[in-house]
């Protein structure tokens, strides 16, 4: 039997199978560089920030030893970035050999991570000599990051000495290699996504680019993925054609004749119109400041040319689907600030505004007690026997037409409409706001009703008369109810109007000596006499006829 030769991976098949398997590969080195970076960054993080620290005079005795432990962190970063840095990974230039990769890896991070260990190992002991708890506790923290590198390059060389096999995606591995599973985890979804169609995309995307080749390539790429693109070869002009279109996205350059990217930029988010619009920066400047103004001014995201095809793809997916997400926000907002509108509009169709507002500022039980204020009602006269001759659809629409155009006169009067009681219509003047000149208010409002129901009449070819009482004194007023609620009023004022009412003469405005004192000066009042009011016995009314 021949002896075994040197192990050489197998050919990747080739199609789908075959892309598969590159996925796997580079997705399994891309997750150890990961896992060899986490203690790593510990390592260095905690040396540096025990290297700050001077306030405390203990550190004198061990910042020799500390800054060998940073220095041999930072070593070991650079030997694991040299070993499996992305651009490798991503043309393929590393060794497909895993057991080769992973001897490689084990020995030339093997002779660093044992000095930092040592160094970690004499560091703690110092500390403790000191009597440094706080220190020690840091320490211990490099310590333990030391060691979990070094039983990561053990778990390298079992993963590399582990069977596989493509069926499995290459990672059949053994139990004792917890990298190996880690990996397993990590990158199973990449194999079982391949046979997944594309997701269907859609969304207008503007490409603002001065050179035709970058602009035609970029335009390509991303009408195969199913965008709608418009393309500008200038600022001016992209910001004419966002002036002209609707878009979901913008992709800008920034280096550009006439107006550079960061003017466009600006321009935009300055612009109420198109200030949510996303952009995705582009452009060779790859430098940090470039970057962070980008994001400053307001940009979603920045791209480096040349363009990473994959990058692209998923940058500006994610950019639509923040874009479609603030768009289904915004368009919810809308709908529950309409609702709300509604609610609002329902809720001073019942109560005055003044009420609506304590309600919703949170006022749980509203009561006023008011010391003057002048009540009206008014009634249809011999309204049963006219709704008897009149089909029950016609004697609503008829109410409905009367009512609504004194709720007309109620705004336009500046008094407020308390509620409606079959025929009979109530108003008050000086509530819930108080105001001088309530009584005139409601007077108006009573000779205003008398001419609405004469029009009424001419119009629908009726014969309504309407009795109406008018009396001022004080009373209280508040919410009742605790869901169907209602805003009323309640007092002698209250129903001394109402008999005042029911006790008065049609087609004629009743009002008591009270009211009359304060409209005097500005209407003309008649005498009545005395009338004997049901409960309240003789009073001397007036009847209002109008104004001076």
């Amino acid at each position: 039997m021949s002896q075994a030769g040197p192990r050489t991976p197998p050919h990747p098949p080739s199609g789908p199978a075959g892309a598969a398997s590159g996925r796997v590969d580079r997705a399994l080195l891309a997750h150890i560089r990961h896992e060899l970076r986490t203690p790593l960054n510990a390592i260095i993080g905690y040396s540096e920030m025990l290297l700050e620290d001077e306030e405390n005079p203990h550190l004198k005795e061990l910042v020799s030893d500390l800054r060998k432990t940073r220095d041999a962190g930072k070593h070991l970063l650079k030997l694991v970035n040299d070993l499996l840095g992305q651009s490798k990974i991503d043309s393929g230039k590393l060794d497909p050999d895993l057991e080769s990769l992973g001897a490689r890896i084990r020995y030339e991070l093997r002779t660093p991570i044992n000095a930092i260990v040592g160094y970690s190992e004499m560091l703690l002991e110092d500390a403790a000599d000191l009597g440094q708890p706080d220190l020690i506790a840091d320490l211990q923290k490099i310590h333990q990051a030391s060691l979990r590198f070094f039983a990561l390059l053990d778990d390298i060389v079992k993963l590399s000495t582990a069977p596989s096999g493509q069926a499995d995606l290459g990672l059949k591995t053994s139990a004792a290699s917890s990298l190996a599973q880690d990996a397993v985890a990590a990158i199973r979804p990449l194999g079982q996504d391949d046979g997944e169609a594309p997701a269907a995309r859609s969304g207008r995307v503007l490409v603002v680019e001065d050179e035709p080749i970058n602009r035609d390539l970029l335009s390509r790429r991303l009408a195969q993925q199913g965008y709608t693109v418009v393309t500008a070869e200038n600022g001016r002009k992209a910001l004419e054609t966002l002036g002209e279109q609707s878009f979901d996205l913008v992709l800008l350059d920034i280096m550009m004749p006439e107006m550079n990217g960061y003017q466009v930029l600006q321009r935009m988010k300055s612009d109420p119109a198109r200030r949510d619009i996303p952009v995705i920066m582009i452009s060779a400047l790859d430098d940090i400041d470039s970057v962070v103004r980008c994001v400053e001014i307001g940009a979603d995201d920045y791209l480096s040319k040349p363009f990473n095809p994959v990058l692209l793809k998923a940058r500006v997916g994610a950019c639509l689907e923040k874009k479609r997400l603030r768009d289904q926000e915004r368009a919810y907002l809308a709908e529950i600030q309409a609702e709300r509108a509604k609610s609002e509009r329902l809720l001073l169709n019942v109560l005055p505004k003044a009420i609506g507002e304590r309600l919703k500022n949170g006022e749980k039980i509203i009561v006023d007690a008011v010391p003057e204020a002048t009540v009206l009602f008014a009634d249809i006269v011999n309204f049963t026997r006219i709704a008897a001759d009149l089909p029950p659809a016609r004697i609503v629409s008829l109410l409905n037409d009367l009512f609504s155009e004194f709720d007309l006169l109620v705004e336009s009067m500046g008094v407020e409409k308390i509620k409606t009681i079959g025929d009979a219509y109530m108003v008050v003047g000086g509530v819930p706001l108080p105001v001088a000149d309530h009584a005139a208010r409601c007077g108006d409002m009573a000779l205003a009703m008398l001419d609405v129901v004469d029009a009424f009449n001419g119009r629908t070819r009726q014969s309504w008369q309407l009795r109406i009482g008018m009396h001022t004194g004080p009373l209280v007023a508040g919410i009742i109810g605790s869901k169907k609620f209602a805003y009323d009023l309640w007092g002698d004022t209250v129903n001394i109007a109402s008999r005042l009412e029911s006790h008065g003469e049609a087609g004629t405005v009743q009002v008591s000596q009270a009211t009359a004192d304060l409209l005097s000066k500005d209407f003309i009042l008649e005498k009545r006499g005395s009338v004997e009011l049901k409960n309240r016995g003789e009073m001397t009314t007036y009847r209002l006829v109008g104004r001076r």
